[in-house]
């Protein structure tokens, strides 16, 4: 399977509807699933790395799983905020969850690897060794209940682009690969306003790329759907992030521990939205939807309108 698309939305309808058509039948602990192996998708415009459907829509998660990782650590707790029941499966101990990202990235055997990366690029442009491991031979040594998915994430600048290579393991279609996408783009953004590039494309590379038959259905009706409007984030501005990303992990942090209200939003733009959306996350699971009203009104961009009206019905459904 190769498939080359410009949004979030045209990758997984074409890898969807590829997988239900054209997938091998084949049988894990998990149960039955549809599968490709050695996949390679390509999101020429990593952006666009938001789904616009009613049921891949997964902002407010999708950020979770980011912050999750920009925090260095792999506390339950953390994702379970943004992600409920869903890790508590994953986690041998109930306090972590070994195949979180956090700790790899910025502290694998004490190596902050996200950091030597930046510093490569930024001294050896053309380098070919930005690479950052989290799959590790000590994942094999014993049957934990959850292992890293991904294997690497590779960055390379070519004509001041950077470019992200992630090589998967294994990626479920369905819950797993926009989240992956999302969260991979976001870190190769942030990797490329750090060292002073452009942004280039996304390469996904799976060994199992694997839609599981209890997912069918919920597939099937996102295809459904048909294709969504194109929509692409904000990009983040130019200079060293890593001030305003400090701050915005300060927001996350107080926002959900339930002090949304007291947290400052005066950052960048972009950054402050960032911090807002974070905050009318925690609110709506207080349905406090006057602040969410209010604090929605204050947004500098119209992209997220959607994520949060869907957010707000949600809630409310909910009361």
């Amino acid at each position: 399977m190769d498939i080359r698309e410009d949004t979030l939305d045209d990758l997984m309808n074409v890898t969807l509807d590829t997988l239900i058509r054209e997938g091998i039948r084949e049988t894990a602990s998990r149960g039955e699933f549809v599968e490709a192996v050695g996949c390679h998708l390509v999101l020429t415009n990593p952006l666009a790395r938001l789904s616009r459907s009613e049921d891949r829509g997964k902002l407010f998660s999708a950020l979770g799983e980011l912050f999750w990782y920009l925090s260095k650590d792999t506390k339950l707790s953390f994702i379970e905020h943004y992600i409920p029941r869903v890790y508590a499966k994953e986690s041998d101990d109930g306090i972590r969850v070994r195949s979180g990202y956090g700790d790899r990235i910025f502290s694998f055997r004490g190596y902050d690897q996200l950091r030597n990366v930046t510093t490569l690029l930024t001294e050896k442009r053309t380098s070919r060794r930005a690479v950052i491991q989290l799959f590790d031979a000590e994942d094999l040594s014993q049957p934990f209940r959850s292992v890293p998915c991904t294997n690497s994430i590779q960055f390379l600048i070519r004509d001041n682009k950077l470019h992200a290579i992630a090589s998967m393991r294994s990626n479920d279609a369905y819950l797993g690969l926009p989240h992956d996408v999302f969260t991979f783009t976001m870190i190769q953004e942030i990797v490329a306003r750090t060292v002073g590039a452009d942004l280039g494309t996304y390469h996904h590379f799976v060994g199992s790329l694997h839609l599981y038959e209890s997912e069918r259905e919920d597939a099937e009706r996102y295809l459904r759907e048909r294709w969504q409007s194109k929509i692409s984030m904000p990009k983040i501005p130019n200079g060293d992030p890593w001030t305003e990303i400090e701050k915005a992990m300060a927001i996350e942090e107080s926002a959900r521990s339930g002090n949304y209200k007291d947290t400052d939003v005066g950052n960048a733009p972009y950054w402050s939205d960032i911090g807002r959306l974070l905050c009318m996350y925690s609110a709506s699971k207080q349905r406090d939807f006057e602040y969410i009203e209010a604090t929605k009104n204050r947004m500098e961009s119209k992209v997220y309108d959607s994520f949060l009206l869907a957010r707000l019905d949600k809630a409310r459904e909910s009361k």
